[in-house]
């Protein structure tokens, strides 16, 4: 049986060599949830606000809704654009009526009356003129009626020509193309005026929503920041020495402050690039270094965790998986 002081010499070297121990790599950062960001798809005013910062909500819940008004007289005025070019071009497509055709026929047949009256003064002018009756002024006046009924003549003639053939493909085609452009412009306005209900593409919980009720953010502006996922990750920084040890899927032990024990998690993500060491993780030799950002999923026990609390994370040694 050992004795009391050899009792206490093993133990002594026992706690000496657990502490001489090296420690599993440590880095530092913080918690983080993955966000989802609704920005604004018009400049309208809010309307009203359905949810509230801390809110959990379904996916397709309403969060916001805009103003319907501005959006909804623009949608009627493109829809009458879209009218009146779906009727140009039903018209072109349908060619003249039978009444214009008709009427164009009768013009045709006065013109041509007209000319051949024109025609026949003429011809008793030259026969007076030569006998000397008349003076050459009368002459030039009948020659510039019959030339202008002639004229008349032939307008009609292509007028009552166009009636007959219809419309051009090329009229027929840029009709078309007003047309469509005319049905985007309404779709587009239809999309933007669904928008105005500002939904929750995901299950989750709100965040952060910047505007209140009222007010007009810019097109873009963020109107509600959502958190979504079962679980937040720890965003760290790897120092460099440690880098060619960490891999996706690695295990890692996360400690976070406030929080009784350790969480376990895995790598999800490290970047191929380095970054600038944070301030929070400088220390000792390790200042100067460049780092690398990591993403350490926790489990769902961790679910209950707030956003931006201070992280410590270990990795396990030989990057077991």
């Amino acid at each position: 049986m050992k004795s009391i002081p050899q009792v206490l010499t093993v133990l002594a070297t026992t706690l000496l060599l657990a502490a001489c121990a090296p420690r599993p790599p440590q880095v530092s950062g913080t918690l983080e949830w993955d966000r989802i960001t609704l920005p604004a798809p018009i400049s309208e005013r809010i309307a009203q606000v359905s949810a509230h910062e801390g809110d959990e909500v379904a996916a397709g819940a309403t969060v916001l809704t805009l103003e319907s008004t501005r959006t909804q007289a623009r949608l009627d005025a493109a829809q009458a654009q879209l009218a009146s070019a779906q009727e140009a071009l039903k018209k072109l497509r349908v060619g003249a009526r039978s009444e214009d055709i008709a009427q164009a026929r009768a013009q045709l047949a006065g013109a041509q009356s007209v000319a051949t009256n024109a025609g026949q003064a003429l011809g008793r002018a030259r026969a007076e003129f030569a006998r000397q009756v008349v003076p050459r002024a009368s002459l030039d006046a009948a020659i510039a009626q019959a030339g202008s009924a002639d004229a008349q003549v032939q307008a009609v003639q292509q007028a009552l020509a166009v009636l007959l053939h219809g419309s051009r493909p090329e009229d027929i085609a840029q009709a078309q193309a007003q047309a469509d452009a005319a049905q985007a412009q309404v779709d587009s306005i239809s999309v933007d005026l669904q928008r105005v209900r500002i939904t929750a593409p995901r299950a989750g919980r709100i965040d952060a929503i910047p505007y209140k009720q009222g007010d007009q953010p810019p097109v873009g502006a963020p109107l509600a920041i959502e958190l979504v996922g079962d679980a937040p990750y720890a965003r760290v920084y790897v120092p460099e020495p440690l880098r060619a040890s960490v891999h996706i899927g690695d295990r890692a032990r996360v400690v976070v402050d406030g929080q009784a024990g350790a969480f376990a998690g895995r790598v999800r993500a490290i970047r191929a690039e380095p970054v600038f060491t944070p301030y929070y993780a400088l220390s000792g030799e390790d200042a100067p270094r460049l780092s690398y950002l990591a993403e350490i999923q926790l489990g769902t026990d961790a679910g209950k965790l707030p956003i931006g609390v201070p992280v410590h994370v270990e990795f396990w040694r030989g990057g077991a998986r």
